[in-house]
């Protein structure tokens, strides 16, 4: 906190650009309103114009017109230039029209001001409880002696013993309403905090990608050297502490017992008097379907990155391809140049025109050869009338609505079993739709097949009559 150092802050640091800017009110109520307030990522510069054009609206109708002169689209603009950086202007897939996201900058600054109002509670004791939790987690988890680690476990089952124990007795303690309200306002302040930690880590994962789109362009080295770079930079977005405790996060949340968990616990806790004397925020009542809005946002940039990332690795092939093209069209130039005067003798020494390269993997197995066996029959000609309707009755398995209803079943589970999967969704055409599902098994690397263990499935055939069938235990995996 040097001189020094906060003067260059104060000029280059949005987030400060931002709080001393000419309009910061304007620009901080309009953009917390529309993205932080309503969870929004990504809006189009239609929508964005059309509710800035009515935010002007009614501050000109307070303040006057001369107080904001500038068109919508002016504004959005300018607020996106390199100079301010609070906004990010970029345009998604397949779209020709620029969209606009916060930077998390602009959301530092907005979480500063919003902690400047008086709150209704100042409580202290859940911080410390949680810096005493998050004290035992860490030495608990880097504690190599087992010994240890046992009879801290036996010290926290001694404690549960007693709890339970004067729960029987009919001493129920409970949690007293200041102590209520500091937990309420901790928990919320975490919840909140998350989804400015989401678009912090996209915007990481955006700068990395760049730099890395720079190193590619100014690269002058071997092409193998390059691809083991890209790679090795890919994956450290996945491996990094960052990428780790994002990826443990969403599988965590991913649960459908802990959504559920997650649900009824926060009805519980808004229900409680204490907490309604806060007057919370209702949008915390769905703060976790937030978080897995925003954590989705933040998968498919890194996917949309990647995928971007291969199309320009492709590009810049397809050039070293072309110049190499050229090469060898100028040395058939040179060739044809001197054909009416060749060389007298050999310039050049070609042990073969190109590598031959066998591999021993590559040759087939041997394979004994099918010998037909031949019956000497008569073909008696038919001699009754057939009829024909049977051809036009024949059975059709839709393999893609089957694939469709095993994506279905694994949206909400982390597998599905295939008599769990006829529950669902019944047996339409019998034997033969049973035995597509077990193509698709056969088909599918991450479905299991358990010969030890069987299962029954029952369906009702056209007729209505009950069938069943044994058959051993297919798993579905996500």
């Amino acid at each position: 906190m040097d001189f020094a150092t906060l003067e260059t802050l104060r000029q280059k640091h949005p987030a400060w650009r931002l709080l001393v800017a000419d309009h910061a009110p304007l620009i901080i109520s309009f953009l917390h309103g529309v993205f932080l307030q309503a969870n929004a990522r990504a809006l189009s510069q239609r929508e964005l114009v059309t509710r800035l054009e009515d935010h002007l609206h009614a501050l000109r109708e307070r303040w006057g017109e001369e107080a904001f002169p500038r068109t919508a689209g002016a504004y959005l603009d300018d607020w996106a230039a390199d100079g301010r950086g609070w906004l990010r202007k970029f345009y998604p897939p397949d779209t020709d029209e620029p969209h606009f996201d916060l930077t998390p900058a602009t959301v530092r600054a907005m979480d500063w001001l919003v902690q400047l109002h008086q709150r209704a509670f100042v409580g202290t004791e859940s911080r410390l409880l949680t810096i005493f939790h998050l004290l035992e987690q860490m030495t608990e988890g880097t504690e190599l002696d087992a010994q240890a680690r046992l009879a801290e476990l036996e010290r926290r089952k001694g404690e549960l013993e007693k709890e339970m124990a004067r729960l029987r007795a009919g001493h129920l303690e409970l949690m007293d309403e200041s102590a209520l309200k500091d937990r309420f306002q901790q928990m919320a302040d975490t919840a909140r905090g998350l989804l400015s930690d989401f678009r912090e880590l996209e915007h990481r994962f955006v700068d990395h990608d760049r730099s890395l789109r720079e190193r590619v362009a100014t690269w002058e080295g071997a092409k193998g050297e390059l691809l083991e770079t890209v790679f090795g930079e890919r994956d450290t977005i996945s491996g990094s502490a960052e990428g780790r405790s994002f990826r443990a996060f969403w599988d965590f949340l991913m649960s459908p017992t802990r959504q559920e968990e997650l649900t009824r616990q926060l009805e519980r806790v808004f229900a409680q008097p204490a907490v309604q004397a806060l007057h919370p925020d209702p949008r915390l009542m769905r703060i976790h379907f937030d978080w897995l809005e925003a954590g989705e946002h933040t998968q498919r940039t890194v996917a949309r990155l990647s995928e971007q990332l291969r199309r320009y690795l492709d590009d810049r092939v397809w050039l070293e391809n072309r110049r190499i093209m050229q090469l060898l069209r100028g040395v058939e130039h040179h060739a044809l140049a001197v054909r009416a005067h060749p060389p007298e003798r050999a310039f050049m020494e070609l042990d073969e025109p190109a590598p031959a390269v066998e591999l021993p993997l590559e040759r087939p197995l041997f394979s004994p050869p099918f010998r037909p066996c031949m019956a000497d029959a008569t073909v008696l000609e038919a001699s009754e009338e057939v009829p024909a309707e049977a051809l036009f009755h024949q059975t059709f398995i839709d393999k893609a609505q089957l694939r469709e209803n095993v994506r279905h079943a694994l949206q909400a589970r982390e597998q599905v079993s295939l008599a769990e999967l006829v529950r669902e969704h019944p047996l339409q055409h019998g034997l033969a739709e049973l035995v597509a599902y077990l193509s698709l098994a056969a088909e599918d690397r991450r479905a299991a097949v358990e010969e030890d263990t069987s299962q029954t499935l029952f369906w009702t055939d056209a007729r209505g009559h009950v069938r069943r069938a044994i058959l051993p235990l297919v798993r579905f995996h996500r």
